[in-house]
């Protein structure tokens, strides 16, 4: 059995923006979600930099007993998911009487990791941590929420795969319903910004030092890029098998076509050309098209001297020649780590909707591989029917996805 995959839901939750809309209009103006958080000096940071997303008031929203064990980036997948479930037309009713499954893209939750073992190291009495920390601590805090507060029957896991989580978690809900295993699956990928998330990150000398200028530090494939900027949120998509979402009136937003992965086997942060090359040949041949197809590619980058190298060169490999266009949203959100997968294919289907691919900001001077690209800095107002996107992370897990309008 092989089943044809639709998205007929989407919600967002980021420094672009906290609707659809807002993030839409972020990206098309080429607005930046960037900015300092200073208390990130003050614990020993080298860089205050980070996206600026707002915390949910969900007070009032979730009942208390359920809030309780919700982390910080199981609050921001609440609230995509609502948007999600809501423009995929899927109610309550609805999921209390079918079977819809949840795999969502999360490798960390460091806040109340270490809140709790503070409060072990000054009280000594584990009696005081109370019933919510072993539920936002563990890695699977939002599937294991979600579930509980949405009545999810069906697959229910989370995939650990570093900042290729979320796009993995689009890849194997493809594949669970295109092999017929589930008509709806909830996937998506979030990402807690607390500063305790970030400080080993910031020990690896990996973040943008540019601080005099916010929302100009994160500047993927330009020559004077110096290091990520941090990022976080969540973002939730409602995949479907086609024929249900048909059946049941659901308007259909995209179509998921190809979904490629491999593994660099090389140095645990080691950036690679071949692994990144594979896993967009692997998207293309399960799309069953090729380079020539592809209007625009939402690139990975992430702002890393090395890191956007190792793209470029792939990229180069595949589109030299060829009619897609190429930017990275990260310019904008800055990385945006276990989200970033899914988030950049939300990204993607907004551009899909209303026709334009949005602008690698900050892209002054292209580095000597970069320069090679069809890359463009300004907005592009065009028809887009076929994207690629890519996501790669720590340990060399690579992951394309291919997205088309339907046809």
């Amino acid at each position: 059995m092989s089943r044809r995959v639709v998205i007929t839901g989407m919600g967002i939750w980021s420094c672009l923006g906290t609707t659809l809309e807002e993030v839409k209009e972020s990206l098309y103006a080429g607005k930046s979600g960037i900015g300092m958080e200073p208390e990130r000096l003050e614990l020993g940071y080298s860089s205050a930099l980070t996206g600026i997303v707002p915390r949910p008031k969900l007070k009032g929203v979730i009942d208390r007993r359920l809030r309780v064990g919700l982390a910080e980036e199981g609050e921001y997948a609440f609230m995509a998911t609502r948007d999600a479930f809501a423009q995929a037309g899927i109610t309550q009713e609805y999921l209390d009487e079918n079977e819809v499954g949840i795999i969502y893209g999360n490798d960390s939750s460091s806040k109340p990791v270490i809140e709790a073992w503070k409060i072990m190291e000054e009280k000594r009495d584990s009696a005081l941590l109370g019933s919510g920390y072993i539920f936002q601590s563990m890695n699977s805090t939002v599937t294991m929420n979600l579930s509980t507060i949405f009545h999810l029957r069906g697959a229910n896991f989370t995939i650990s795969a570093a900042c290729a989580s979320g796009s993995h978690s689009i890849g194997l809900a493809y594949m669970l319903i295109k092999q017929g295993l589930q008509d709806m699956v909830l996937c998506g990928g979030a990402q807690e910004t607390n500063a305790y998330s970030m400080a080993t990150f910031d020990a690896l000398s990996a973040f943008s030092k540019r601080m005099d200028d916010p929302q100009r530090a994160s500047r993927p494939f330009d020559s004077a890029r110096d290091g990520l900027v941090p990022s976080g949120g969540a973002a939730s998509l409602i995949l479907e098998d086609y024929d249900h979402a048909v059946k049941r009136g659901a308007t259909i937003l995209a179509e998921v076509t190809g979904y490629g992965f491999s593994s660099n086997g090389g140095g645990i942060s080691q950036a690679s050309d071949k692994g990144s090359e594979t896993a967009m040949l692997r998207a293309l041949a399960d799309a069953g098209i090729t380079a020539d197809d592809v209007d625009y590619v939402n690139a990975h980058a992430t702002s890393t001297p090395q890191g956007d190298t190792f793209e470029a060169m792939a990229l180069d490999r595949i589109f030299a020649g060829k009619k897609a266009l190429i930017s990275s949203t990260k310019s904008m959100t800055g990385h945006e780590c276990w989200m970033a997968g899914a988030s950049e294919i939300v990204y993607s289907v907004l551009m899909m909707q209303h026709g334009f691919v949005a602008p690698n900001i900050n892209l002054e001077n292209p580095d000597e591989y970069a320069a090679k690209l069809n890359l463009t800095a300004k907005t592009v107002d065009m028809p887009v029917n076929t994207v690629l996107s890519n996501s790669f992370g720590f340990g060399g897990t690579n992951s394309a996805l291919v997205i088309q309008k339907l046809k």
